[in-house]
């Protein structure tokens, strides 16, 4: 593996590891703080909750077991593979950390406990948990990376313009 693949996998290791380190202890808190079906207003747009999720995101295929485990399980692997063949871009390991990192704070509740906890709760929205978040952020990161800016791919268009002559 050259110099760049092992840095990079090794970023995204560890901001993988400190999202699931935060999601699990904020989970953890609403466990042993909040009743299940317990709604505390934060503001009044946000409430913090504690409901359980069998499904994917946002109560998706509830009741899914062992096919949302392995699923999760195949798209692990699959984004590793893709980081690792996509080292040279600049920040792909921000992405990877974070869409790694939360799908293995989800993948570790319903492993332990056949359920996700979630807790933010928005008004018309499911609830939703840290591991949600940084998967959310992650795929809007991903785009950007692998897009880049739109600035840029403006300026990108018009040099490969420029160049050919048009």
């Amino acid at each position: 593996m050259t110099r760049s693949r092992t840095r990079t996998l090794r970023r995204a290791v560890v901001l993988a590891v400190g999202v699931v380190a935060v999601d699990q202890a904020v989970k953890a808190v609403v466990r042993t703080t909040l009743d299940l079906g317990e709604r505390r207003e934060v503001l009044p747009f946000l409430d913090v909750v504690h409901v359980r999720n069998t499904g994917v995101a946002f109560g998706f295929l509830a009741d899914g077991g062992a096919l949302l485990i392995a699923g999760t399980g195949v798209a692990l692997v699959a984004l590793m593979a893709f980081v690792l063949s996509h080292s040279d871009r600049p920040y792909v390991w921000v992405p990877a950390g974070l869409l790694l990192g939360g799908a293995a704070g989800n993948l570790l509740d319903r492993l332990r406990e056949g359920y996700v906890t979630d807790f933010v709760k928005l008004p018309r929205w499911p609830a939703f948990n840290v591991a949600d978040i940084a998967i959310t952020i992650g795929v809007v990161a991903l785009v950007y990376v692998l897009e880049g800016a739109p600035r840029r791919r403006e300026a990108e268009g018009r040099a490969t313009a420029a160049a050919d002559g048009r």
